[in-house]
């Protein structure tokens, strides 16, 4: 899925809109730290690297929350640069699910199908919830885009967990889960690059 890169611009003016976008943020960083604590457990317990790969993503999407609340209302420079260290936290993401999905691989584990369903679908409604609060604020700086990838991506996790769920009940086997581990490793690289070229154009301009 594509991580479009829309022009640089800077957030709406006035209290009341920086004032709801840090509420938003606030019940983002919650939802993200309980559903990570959610999903590392139910990960380890199902064996599933598609599972524990999206807590991970939630544990990054918390701290990237965090960074995005102390940066709200500084200089585009100083958001932009926040951005960058996000972006290599979802890069880091992606290559450490890479590693995972190979060791997996060569151990041979098979996932617990009904658990990764299960959980992956509470993760999905958590997500869109999350998405439908920053929809309004997609469009802003490299900061706010940044945030916006992250939840989006979430969103699109969990539904490819689910269908890895199916895939190992129908197959018996561990490939479907280690297939959408990687798709979810190669989104987050992708959306690390898009916020990086993004970041990189305001620290420029």
């Amino acid at each position: 899925m594509s991580a479009h890169c829309c022009t640089p611009k800077e957030p709406k003016d006035g209290n009341s809109h920086q004032g709801r976008y840090r509420k938003i943020l606030w019940i983002a960083l919650t939802v993200n730290i309980i559903m990570f604590a959610v999903e590392i457990v139910s990960g380890v317990r199902a064996n599933s690297v598609s599972l524990l790969a999206d807590s991970l993503d939630f544990l990054g999407d918390a701290a990237n929350y965090g960074i995005s609340l102390w940066v709200l209302g500084m200089a585009l420079t100083t958001r932009a640069k926040a951005s960058l260290i996000k972006a290599m936290s979802m890069a880091a993401f992606g290559v450490w699910v890479l590693g995972s999905a190979v060791w997996h691989f060569l151990s041979g584990s098979i996932p617990s199908a009904e658990t990764m369903g299960m959980i992956a679908v509470i993760a999905l409604v958590a997500n869109l919830g999350v998405a439908a609060l920053l929809y309004a604020y997609r469009e802003g700086d490299s900061n706010m885009r940044s945030v916006w990838l992250c939840t989006r991506n979430d969103a699109l996790g969990n539904v490819a967990v689910i269908i890895a769920a199916i895939g190992v009940f129908g197959t018996g086997a561990a490939w479907p889960d280690l297939m959408v581990a990687t798709i979810m490793a190669s989104l987050a690289l992708h959306a690390a690059w898009s916020v990086i070229n993004h970041a990189q154009t305001e620290l420029s301009g």
